[in-house]
Order: structure tokens, then C-alpha cells, then sequence
């Protein structure tokens, strides 16, 4: 795979199955053809090209007083009334076509699944579902992504969970980033994205294409197709679910960093959380995600309360996937015994 944003290529340590693919060009990351097979090892015994998604425990936040909070209104503006809109939207859904809230459904889920498996994974069919998420553009989604996994729990971190539960669920957003998160954003390797004409092509027409996505096209195929009124089309299948699923994501970084168990790693605040899973159709295991941010099902268990390592494994048996990573049960087993909370429960 020519890219990767998470779930990128592993050592032979760990077991290999498919990875989420897409019309692109096969290179492999370590410029030679098939990995060769070596003895099981640590999760830490990673090839280096990929260090830049792993935990760097040595970054540690500088002492300088915190910089003035600057507040950022025109997102302050467009979220309340987003969420005003959404709130709206609650009170229209008994009067709604049937079609509208199995369209609404809909949406939610394709929206999501360009999150959770386009996002991660690169497949550019999810291009076009990533956004329709409306979550910003795949480019600065990964990098700010990976700079919460290297620089977790520091104001290097683009949603720092120790700054309290709104700031890391939808603060982060509506404030001018921390001088840490470009200081040491710009320190990441993103060659491998700028690589990816796809990806430079939806970040180039990021604007027109997320407001014919996520807006227009939800709200005027109710409105044509079965004639609903365009207060509902409006309202519900567009700024209700747009918000629904903005909120169970943005819980991934909130309450997945709070609320749960730490059956991998007691030493990381990301934990496993089973309702998040359900509203982020799968990303919920966050400890496991942390602990092993390179295994494309982002959990042990694959299809466990997970939609999305369902669809990935479904595209796979289409033949429409392949080389997906998949962490060994022994080196799984090795990273509980050493750093685990002891909650751990197999299966």
C-alpha cells in the first residue's frame, strides 16, 4: 500500500490478513517485495518508517505559563447553530416520512464508515464518504490524528484529554490550536499523504465538495425523491444527523479517554468504552486502539460491536481489500501481563 494514515505496514512479527485497498499502487514501505516471516517479538518491534503513529513517551510538555485561550467565532456561531438546528430536527422526527429517518440512518452510517475505515485505512471509494462526514479533509484529519497518538495527553496533542472533557470533545475547535500542536505537527513525516493524488485532489476541493456532500445532497434527496417537506429534509436528515454523528466521534476523544477500562496499557488515559463503540460504529476500543494503533480492526475482537471491521472484512471477501494487520494473540497476551490493569477478560 502506497499510503497510510493508522493501520500502515507491520514487521512480520505480527499476523498478517488484508488491509483496506483501493486502485493504488502497491509499494511496499520497506522498498522490497513480500515481508519476510521472524520470530514473535514486542508490539514495540515495529519497523521505524512508521514510528510517527506510535506513542512518544519522552515528549513531555514544556514549562512555560499557558498561552491566552483565543476564541475562534466563527466556529463558536456555526456550531451552536448547528446544534440549535439539530435540537429542531429532535422535535420534527414524529412528524417525518419513513424514508426520511431510514435515509437519515443511512447517511449516518456511510458518514461514519468514511471516519472509521476511510480515514484509517485509505480506501478511496470512503473518500467520498469522508466527506460526506464533513470532519475536515483526509490530509488534516491524519495528521492531526497521528499527532494525538505520538504526542497523546500533551498540548502537543491536538485534542489533549487532560484539558477536561468539552475541550477534548469539541473545545479543541472552537479555540486557536496550542503553539505545541504546529511546533510539533510540523515535525511529523506526511510525505506519504502529499503522495497520495487523491488525497491532494479532496483536500484541494475540500469546501464545494463537503457542502454538496454532507449538505445539499441530504437535504434535497428527501425533498425530491418522496416528496418530503423541506423542514424536515432540512432539519433531521441533514443538521440531526450531521450533529449525531459529529458527537458519538468527538466522544472517541472525550469520554473513550475517560470512562472505561484499561485492560492493554493502565498507563495511557484512552480506555475501552462499549457505548462509544456503538455510536462510532466500532471505535470505542480505544485502549486497544493506542496500545496498537497499527491493527486495522481497532480492536481485538474484530466484528465485536464492530461495524466497521464487519464492512472491511465484507469488502475483503468481495475482493475488495486486502493486507489488513491483525496484532498476534501472544503479543496481545505479552502487552497485558506487563502493562494491562488487570480487567482483561478473553473474548
Amino acid at each position: 500500500m502506497s499510503a497510510h494514515l493508522l493501520q500502515e505496514e507491520l514487521s512480520s512479527s505480527y499476523t498478517t490478513t488484508t488491509t483496506i485497498t483501493a486502485p493504488l499502487s502497491r509499494v511496499p514501505q520497506n522498498g522490497g517485495g513480500k515481508s519476510e516471516k521472524t520470530p514473535l517479538c514486542l508490539e514495540e518491534d515495529i519497523r521505524p518508517d512508521i514510528k510517527d503513529d506510535i506513542y512518544d513517551p519522552t515528549y513531555k510538555d514544556k514549562e512555560n505559563p499557558r498561552p491566552k485561550v483565543e476564541y475562534v467565532w466563527r466556529n463558536i456561531i456555526l456550531m451552536s447553530l448547528l446544534h440549535l438546528g439539530a435540537l429542531y430536527g429532535i422535535i420534527l422526527i414524529p412528524t417525518c416520512k419513513f424514508y426520511t429517518w431510514l435515509w437519515g440512518l443511512f447517511y449516518y452510517f456511510v458518514s461514519a464508515l468514511g471516519i472509521t475505515a476511510g480515514v484509517h485505512c485509505l480506501w478511496i471509494f470512503l473518500i467520498i464518504a469522508n466527506t460526506m462526514a464533513f470532519q475536515n479533509d483526509v490530509f488534516e484529519w491524519a495528521r492531526d490524528h497521528r499527532a494525538h497518538h505520538k504526542f497523546s495527553k500533551t498540548d502537543a496533542d491536538p485534542h489533549n484529554s487532560r484539558r477536561g472533557f468539552f475541550f477534548s470533545h469539541v473545545g479543541w475547535l472552537l479555540v486557536r490550536k496550542h503553539p505545541a500542536v504546529k511546533e510539533k505537527g510540523g515535525t511529523l513525516d506526511l510525505s506519504d499523504l502529499k503522495a497520495e493524488k487523491l488525497v491532494m485532489f479532496q483536500r484541494r476541493y475540500y469546501i464545494p465538495g463537503m457542502l454538496l456532500m454532507c449538505f445539499i445532497l441530504p437535504t434535497l434527496v428527501p425533498f425530491y425523491l418522496w416528496a418530503e417537506t423541506f423542514q424536515h429534509s432540512l432539519y433531521v436528515a441533514t443538521f440531526l444527523r450531521y450533529a449525531v454523528v459529529l458527537n458519538a466521534t468527538w466522544l472517541v476523544n472525550s469520554a473513550a479517554h475517560r470512562y472505561g477500562c484499561r485492560p492493554y496499557d493502565k498507563n495511557i488515559s484512552s480506555r475501552e468504552n462499549i457505548l462509544v463503540s456503538l455510536g462510532a460504529v466500532g471505535e470505542g476500543f480505544h485502549n486497544y486502539h493506542h496500545s496498537f494503533p497499527y491493527d486495522y480492526s481497532a480492536s481485538e475482537y474484530r466484528w465485536h460491536i464492530n461495524l466497521t471491521t464487519f464492512f472491511i472484512d465484507c469488502m475483503a471477501a468481495l475482493g475488495l481489500a486486502y493486507d489488513q494487520k491483525k496484532v498476534s494473540k501472544a503479543t496481545i497476551l505479552a502487552r497485558i501481563k506487563r502493562t494491562g490493569d488487570g480487567s482483561y477478560t478473553s473474548g
